[in-house]
């Protein structure tokens, strides 16, 4: 056997007790003045003492340190298997530092009244907050909303189920509808606001609007009434996010092997029911997740709705994240917007975690 053909293994390191103690005194050490920076900081912040401390960097400076010496110790106390770990640790560090202290932030805030336009700054008051979204109509009915136009991406799926199998299908320019329905796409939702919603649908001069009044509708507003207005912010949208969930479907329906269609023909079986008893099943992986994806670009709805309507007439169109944006932007409430920003993440966290379980049930295909 060539000396080449030998496996490299990583043996255990020859590593000393002192080495060993070195490693967990410099984690520690880091650690402990880590916990005494932020606890200094944080008794500043609370009233009860005073280090000098402007701002929140020192925290960070010393959350690096003790990054550093974490990493560091890894290959001290563990040799060579130490430096595998140095492959994931600093990534794993990083998300902590963007993702779990903006978080346990955004919740101390949550429980503040910290309003931009008052002078006192931030204020904790408890549950006030809670008590201020129970009771709070318009937050509940952006909820209701959401409901609303999540249940419309059953009808958005049809429709695109349709576009995929027309254009897997034998007809002539099929590659030029393929790229003309993939143009709405690649608009930017704040463009197919600005461009249909607010030229197109324009109640005076709107092409659209001046077809339905040719069509015997004296007065067509878009926006005026809530029903309508409802409805056309899910069209709108639809129309945007349709191409998406065709293209995954398209993908799923090349994906599927002639033959099958074919045995099935050979056997008596019509186009529909080819449909029902081969298509449909086998594309069920492919349909369940394209609709969870959908779900979560619903659940971020806010820029067409900004930017149309703001969330009236009355706050029919509005979204729990349009809604949370006026909160932030137009009355500067910033602990109650960020409470409800964290109620909406529990609740998206839930409802995603039903939906993904019941996924695993329907998503497997039937043979």
């Amino acid at each position: 056997m060539n000396q080449g053909d030998l496996l490299h293994v990583v043996a255990a390191d020859d590593i000393s007790a002192g080495r060993r103690r070195f490693g967990h005194g410099i984690v520690w050490g880091a650690l402990l003045l880590l916990a005494a920076v932020a606890a200094a900081q944080t008794a500043q912040r609370t009233g009860y003492a005073d280090f000098g401390f402007q701002t929140w960097r020192p925290t960070l400076y010393a959350y690096i340190l003790w990054a550093v010496c974490l990493c560091w110790s890894q290959v001290l106390i563990r040799g060579e298997h130490g430096k595998r770990t140095l492959f994931v640790l600093p990534a794993a560090l990083f998300v902590v530092s963007v993702t779990v202290f903006p978080l346990l932030f955004g919740l101390v805030i949550a429980f503040s009244s910290w309003n931009l336009s008052s002078p006192l700054g931030r204020q904790f008051n408890g549950l006030d907050n809670v008590r201020q979204m129970w009771s709070d109509p318009f937050y509940w009915n952006a909820l209701i909303n959401m409901v609303w136009y999540c249940l419309a991406i059953l009808v958005e799926y049809a429709i695109a189920f349709g576009l995929a199998l027309l254009l897997n299908a034998e007809i002539r320019a099929r590659k030029f509808f393929r790229v003309a329905f993939l143009l709405p796409l690649m608009l930017s939702p704040v463009a197919v606001s600005w461009m249909i919603g607010k030229s197109m649908l324009e109640l005076r001069f709107g092409p659209i609007a001046r077809f339905a009044r040719w069509l015997g509708w004296d007065t067509p507003s878009f926006f005026g009434s809530p029903e309508i207005a409802r409805f056309t912010i899910m069209v709108l949208d639809a129309w945007t996010f349709i191409p998406f969930m065709m293209i995954m479907i398209l993908a799923g329906l090349q994906a599927i092997p002639k033959e099958l269609t074919e045995a099935a023909r050979v056997d008596g079986a019509g186009p529909w029911k080819t449909f029902w008893e081969v298509t449909f099943p086998l594309m069920l992986p492919v349909s369940v997740t394209a609709i969870l994806i959908r779900i979560i670009f619903k659940l971020k709805l806010a820029d067409i709705v900004i930017n149309l309507t703001a969330g009236g007439p009355g706050g029919a169109t509005d979204t729990v994240t349009s809604f949370i944006f006026r909160e932030y932007r137009d009355r500067s409430n910033v602990g109650y917007g960020t409470l409800l920003a964290i109620v909406y993440l529990v609740i998206i966290i839930i409802a995603m975690t039903i939906l993904m379980k019941l996924a695993e049930r329907f998503a497997r295909p039937r043979t």
